[in-house]
Parts: C-alpha cells; structure tokens; sequence
C-alpha cells in the first residue's frame, strides 16, 4: 500500500497566433519553438516511457488555441519550413566549427535532436494533437481544457453569458478535437471567483485547478489543507497547487533551473554569429533573433553573458537525474510526513507551465523522464497519479467554498488590471454588452450567421488574458495591443454592419480566413442564461 500520491500536472498554452496575411510574423515563432523544445521533447518522453512498459500518470491542459494552431495546416507547413531552416543551420555549424571540437561536439547534438524532432514529426504527419490524443486513450495523460480563448474569468464575471461562452465553446472544441468531453480544467491563469464552479458543473466538467490559496482561505477551512481536493456545493472537485513542490522547480532562487551546468537561455547564436553567416537564418528584414541554438551553460550567478562557459549536454542530463532524484526524495520525505499527520494519504499536486519544460528550461523534458524512470522503481512511498484517476479512486472529500484567487502576483488579480492594461476592460465590456445584444438575434440570411459567429470569435480573441499579461511585462507589447485593438475593431464593424442590414462578404471571408479558430462556433453561446 502506497501512502500517497503525487500528481505532475502541466499547461500547455499559447495565445493564438496566426497571420496568413503576412509571409513573416515574429510572434508565430513561439509556436514553433514551443513544439520543437517542449511538445515533441514531452512526447518523446511518453514514447520511451510506454516503450519501457512503465505506466506513467500525469495531467496536461491543451488550450483551445493551442490545439486549433497545432492542427492549422498553414501553422503546419510553415513549421515544416522552420525546422528545415533550423536543421540546415546546424549542419552548417558542424562544417563551420570542424576545428573547435567543444562546439562541433554542442553543433552534432543538436543536429541529432533536430532529426528526432523530424522524425516524430514526420511519424504523426505534422498533427500532435493526434500524438497527444493516443496517451489519452491508453490513460497515462489526462488531457484537460481551459478557458476557450485563455479569457481572465473574474473581470467578466458582471457577464455571466461571456464566462459561459468561454467554458462552453472550450469544452466543445475539446470534443471535437479528442472525441471525448473534458473531465476537468485548468481555470485560465488559475483565476477563481465565487460561483464559478455553478457554471464549470453546468459545462459537465468534473474538477478545476486552482492556487493554494483558494483552498487555504475556504469556507470552512478544510482539514486537510491543501494535501486533497475539496468538492463544491455543486459536486465539482478542487485541487489546489502545492507550494513546497512548485517551488523547487519553478523558483529562480532555489528552484533546479538555476543549475550552473544546464543550458543559459539568453545566449544565442542568432545574436552571437557573424551577421552576414547567419543572415539567412534570422528575420527577413534583417534584424537578428533567437534561433534556439545556444553554445552556452549557465555558469554562476551575476555573470554577464560574455562571461558564461560552453555547455555540456553529457553532464546536464546527469544534474537533471540528480534532481529528479531530489524532487522524488523529498516527495518521499513529504508525503511520509503528511500521511502520519492526515492519517489517509495526502495528495501533492504539483502545476507548471508546460513550456518551462524544454523551452525555459532545456534539461527539463530529461527531468520528467527521471522523476517518472525514478518513482517507478526506486521508491514505493507514493504514486504518481492523475487527476481523474485520484477521483475514481477517492470519491469522498470535505464540501468547502473555495476562495477567489489566481496564480498571479499577489495571488489575486493585479497582474491582469493595473496601470498597464486597465484601459482594455471598458472596450471589452462594451463589445460583450454589444454581443449579448447580437445574440438574441435570428439571422436573416447564412451570411448574416457567419457574420454573428464572427463577432463571437473575435470578442472571445480580443480576451485572452495574454494580450493583458504581456503588456503587464513590457515584452511585445506593441503586438498585444495591436491584437487587442484589431480585433475590438473588426468585431464593432460586424456589429455596425449588421445594425444597418449591409453586411461586406468579401470583407467577412478575409476576417473568416484570419481568424479561423472554432469552426463550428454558436454565437448563440452568448444568449442570457
């Protein structure tokens, strides 16, 4: 008898990019850096690990606009186009660098990545979300949904139509897409507000994700503290985030990224070559970017750049395994504790940033791999587990009223309204109070439906909490206000047109073909509860 369990759980996002209007666009690139460091890194992991007969168990949300870029046949081509970029860059590197031996060494490894990157690929015909579907049915990856468009549910909640539209056109979408309505979700950036679960249970969804906080502070305490879910007067489940695992990875002051021996992030050979060599390889204008090749290791905190030695894959994956081998005692060590404190066995659930896996992190897809290869033969203290799975296998908990918060700064919800982004919400609060007013109508003809459909994606577009967060950070920005203002403007446009019964059709196919997420969206969707 194990005497816990433990549950990995990641959030694959990303806001969604695609501008088949333009030949080039910066901002598709992090798609195509996500796939290639952290979504195909991660199945390769699941591949090697159901090869070694080892039944793995872990959660994963796949957003709506994740899914929808990862299966666009443009998207598809052009980061077929991408990688064959990358993968002549670097057969270049070998030949440039025959007479360095440390840096032909890095230049071969990543020329083997590389070809393992085209060969899965090639093996699941550019469709991950296919790849990522065969783990779902064998039950090792508990796919979840998330908010339809990422949209930052406790600054709708005055609309409850559109909190109801981004939960119901999600969970549509992920049918369409897995065959199968979703069993839980990862709340879009973590964000609870009392009440929401009424609607997450009226969507079919069994659970929801939420910050550590939002049980701590329930109504009543709960017992347990964060160490097992609570259910909601409505039957729904809450897992809240353990701080004390989280940490350890995620922190940049004591999480195991900051390893001195892993690979420096910031170094990188788009900005470190000769100009006219690795011209080819960078923006069509000229202006130099990352290419996801870095020569690099961290070295020592305080360094700058110039000062950072070369990397050394051999000895990364051996300080991943030490480190999978640290996360797997302490969790020893925790859950033993717990269990002796609960008397039941604990559960530790463990949230991430899918991309953090690979992308920010480069050792961290080889640390999953350890931690799952290291759980499953070398301790018997606890399983690793999925969310769903935990469910059938303890269906009573304590009845709590969770508390609102988010897994933003401060733990509420600053980071999505401050000085920054505060003038988005008037815009976006007009344009829902203008398509809850469209949704009441019957179209008058099957243009007049497209152009209502319409209106429902580019409102839902227009709230992705990313376009708010990233001019929080002050990276991009241009970019995320210009999405936010472009679609605010094509949707007030429908929204004129068809007040005046004089609908453009050519207009409304460009839009269609831009912004062609949720094919089979209802802007009934939006019609009052």
């Amino acid at each position: 008898m194990v005497t816990g369990y433990v549950s990995l759980v990641l959030h694959a996002h990303l806001p969604f990019v695609r501008h088949p209007e333009s030949d080039y666009v910066l901002e598709e690139e992090w798609l195509y850096e996500a796939i290639t460091e952290t979504y195909i890194p991660l199945l390769r992991v699941f591949e090697g690990l159901k090869q070694d007969g080892i039944d793995f168990k872990m959660t994963m949300s796949m957003t709506p606009p994740l899914v929808s870029m990862l299966r666009d046949p443009l998207l598809q081509e052009r980061y077929d186009a991408h990688l064959a970029l990358l993968q002549d860059l670097v057969e270049k590197e070998i030949v440039h660098n025959e007479h360095n031996g440390h840096l032909r060494y890095l230049a071969e490894h990543y020329a083997t990545e590389f070809a393992e990157t085209r060969k899965i690929w090639e093996k699941y015909q550019g469709d991950l979300v296919l790849a990522f579907k065969q783990f779902l049915d064998s039950n090792n990856l508990e796919i979840i949904t998330c908010g339809a468009t990422h949209g930052y549910l406790p600054l709708m909640k005055m609309y409850p139509q559109a909190v109801w539209a981004q939960l119901k056109v999600a969970t549509e979408h992920y049918e369409e897409n897995f065959g199968r309505p979703p069993s839980g979700i990862w709340l879009p950036e973590c964000a609870y507000f009392e009440g929401l679960e009424r609607m997450i249970a009226d969507a079919g969804l069994r659970y929801f994700l939420t910050d550590g906080h939002g049980i701590l502070y329930a109504r009543p305490r709960p017992r347990f503290g964060t160490y097992a879910p609570i259910f909601t007067e409505t039957g729904v489940a809450v897992f809240g985030r353990d701080h004390e695992s989280s940490q350890q990875v995620w922190s940049s002051e004591v999480g195991y990224p900051g390893a001195p021996e892993y690979r420096e992030f910031y170094k990188d050979l788009g900005w470190e070559a000769e100009y006219e060599y690795i011209k080819p390889y960078i923006m069509p204008n000229g202006q130099r970017k990352n290419t996801g090749i870095k020569y690099h290791k961290i070295t020592g905190r305080g360094l700058d750049l110039s000062q950072k030695a070369l990397y050394d894959p051999y000895w990364a994956r051996e300080k991943a395994a030490e480190h999978a081998s640290n996360f797997m005692f302490n969790r020893e060590r925790q859950v033993s504790h717990l269990h002796g404190i609960m008397g039941r066995p604990p559960m530790v659930v463990s949230p991430y940033d899918a991309e953090l896996f690979g992308h920010w992190w480069y050792e961290g897809p080889w640390f999953i791999d350890y931690l799952f290869r290291k759980s499953w033969y070398d301790q018997n203290t606890y399983d690793m587990t999925h969310l769903a799975d935990y469910l059938r296998m303890e269906p009573s908990q304590q009845v709590c009223k969770p508390s609102q918060s988010s897994w933003g700064f401060r733990g509420f919800h600053e980071y999505w309204l401050n000085d920054t982004n505060a003038w988005v919400y008037p815009h976006l609060h007009k344009a829902t109070e203008r398509m809850i007013e469209l949704s009441k109508r019957e179209p008058a003809d099957e243009l007049e439906w497209r152009a209502l459909n319409q209106a429902a994606r580019e409102l839902l577009l227009a709230q992705s909490s990313d376009w708010a967060f990233i001019m929080r950070t002050g990276t991009m920005v241009p970019y995320a206000v210009r999405r936010t203002r472009s679609h605010l403007m094509r949707f007030h446009k429908i929204y004129d047109d068809v007040q005046i019964g004089k609908i453009d059709s050519g207009w409304i196919e460009k839009v269609e073909a831009i912004d062609n997420i949720f094919p089979s969206i209802n802007y009934r969707v939006y019609r009052p509860l």
